[in-house]
């Protein structure tokens, strides 16, 4: 098995982190694989916010619902950018592709976070005109992903078999 299926295997979401600041070289890295991934026509039609001010943080844990988790040493937010897409992508690729391209750049993160020795979590859930508020801009943010030092032991993930996911037709 390659380090790629091991970085698959070791991923896990951590809701503990240790209060250790992330060297620059690791998030420089991490936004390196955010944005190598694939995208709609290839057009990046997103953005990513890094937080590491305190404050701002705290004030992101009370937009997702009071998950503590979120107060990681560093938070990306990753916003869809829907000026980026072309007319010519119609308008199901205005509405949703910026979606994708978020999302795809926030999952090469996550990925990238692990390869790097560090934990993260995905957070889906939080209101998002209080997070424009907090990072200051317009645009729809689609994820946030808290990044830091593990301070717990995930337990192993248990995952669907494929013949209950996969339908062949």
């Amino acid at each position: 098995m390659g380090s790629f299926f091991q970085t698959i295997k070791k991923r896990r979401s951590v809701r503990s982190f240790l209060d250790r600041p992330i060297e620059p070289s690791k998030i420089q890295k991490i936004l390196k694989v955010a944005v190598s991934g694939p995208s709609s026509g290839g057009l990046q039609a997103f953005e990513i916010f890094q937080i590491r001010d305190k404050k701002r943080k705290e004030k992101l844990v009370r937009a997702a619902h009071n998950q503590e988790y979120v107060n990681a040493a560093v938070v990306l937010v990753f916003c869809a950018n829907p000026k980026r897409i072309k007319a010519k992508l119609g308008r199901r690729g205005q509405k949703l592709f910026p979606i994708q391209d978020a999302a795809i750049a926030a999952a090469y993160a996550q990925l990238a976070a692990t390869s790097v020795g560090l934990s993260s979590i995905w957070i889906g859930r939080f209101q998002e005109k209080l997070v424009q508020k907090i990072i200051r801009t317009k645009l729809r943010p689609v994820s946030i992903l808290a990044i830091g030092y593990s301070h717990e032991k995930p337990k192993p993930k248990k995952v669907r078999k494929l013949k209950e996911i996969v339908h062949k037709v």
